[in-house]
């Protein structure tokens, strides 16, 4: 009996022996995962390595989702940079915006272009109603047609008076009353020729006229419309040659120069390319970007391109090479 419950125990001993172990390997196990998961946590959160120096400067003008946040310059570097070539975005803008204002107060009468209409230089673009301007030319021709007439009457007395002075035939007060006569005719000739000039004068600023070549970009008024003096009729913006201003980055301050070749593409004209060339490089650089604006001019002969247009620029930079541009 008591050999029995020896033998017993020793297998109830040997049983918990062998429990005990295996919970004890178990633990071990899942400690080995935990240090794993431990070390590669840290690995995870490790700093990304730095960037390149030549992308530093813009780094802080993109957000995490790659757009560009508000106010930094429409740039674009990528493949371009490595040729040589930098693309910029910018906006075409014209040189030249000039207020047609009518020279002489009164009524319209006629309209001979409408907005958004291109026009030449000299091209009439209204016609005042012209009665009454007609009329005053008339008399003033008139006037001088009788001031050309005393002015005549005034001569041959004088002439008469000169022969009979040199003779003793007449008094010298007689003889300088017809030459200042004389001389006082004259001047109502060119009093009189100067008032019937005006008035041709008036009659042609009746028609307004386009001072430049470009598009009517305003229409202030219309027929029938009383205008004042100085009163603006149109707007007028020149397109031709037109002018595309961009911003570059301030390292590129050195490498771009006057009378160097720019391209365009704008969106009206897929595939098309414009060309133009550099104007003004202005060299003070706006704190808030590190950039620098750039005015560029193109022919534009044709007046495809308008005011106001979006347009993708690229600019060859001498000795562009990776690494060079810092």
């Amino acid at each position: 009996m008591k050999r029995e419950l020896l033998s017993i125990s020793l297998l109830t001993l040997i049983l918990s022996t062998g429990l005990t172990v295996a919970g004890c390997g178990g633990s071990a196990d899942e400690a080995n995962q935990a240090a794993e998961t431990a070390e590669a946590a840290p690995a995870a959160q490790q700093t990304p390595p730095p960037l390149p120096e030549d992308v530093r400067d813009v780094a802080g003008l993109v957000k995490a989702d790659g757009s560009a946040s508000p106010g930094s310059p429409e740039l674009q570097e990528g493949a371009g940079s490595q040729s040589g070539t930098v693309a910029a975005t910018g906006e075409f803008v014209s040189p030249v915006s000039s207020e047609v204002a009518v020279r002489v107060p009164g009524r319209v009468g006629r309209l001979f272009v409408e907005e958004g209409q291109r026009v030449s230089r000299g091209q009439p673009l209204l016609q005042l109603e012209t009665e009454y301007l007609a009329l005053d030319l008339k008399r003033a021709e008139a006037d001088v047609t009788r001031a050309r007439a005393a002015a005549n009457e005034a001569e041959r007395d004088f002439k008469r008076k000169e022969e009979l002075v040199a003779k003793d035939s007449v008094s010298r007060a007689a003889y300088d009353r017809s030459q200042s006569s004389y001389q006082t005719a004259q001047a109502g000739v060119e009093a009189a020729v100067a008032s019937r000039d005006l008035a041709r004068q008036r009659l042609a600023d009746a028609i307004v006229r386009s001072p430049l070549a470009g598009v009517v970009a305003e229409k202030r008024t219309d027929v029938g419309e009383r205008l004042g003096d100085s009163s603006v009729a149109f707007v007028i913006v020149q397109t031709a040659p037109i002018k595309l201003r961009f911003r570059l980055p301030e390292r590129y301050l050195s490498q771009v120069r006057e009378g160097q070749a720019v391209r365009a593409t704008v969106d009206p004209y897929p595939g098309e390319t414009f060309e133009g060339r550099v104007t003004v490089v202005n060299g003070v650089v706006d704190p808030s970007t590190r950039t620098v604006a750039v005015e560029t001019e193109f022919p534009n002969r044709d007046g495809r391109l308008s005011p106001g247009l979006f347009a993708r620029v690229e600019l060859d930079i001498p000795g562009n090479t990776p690494g060079s541009a810092r």
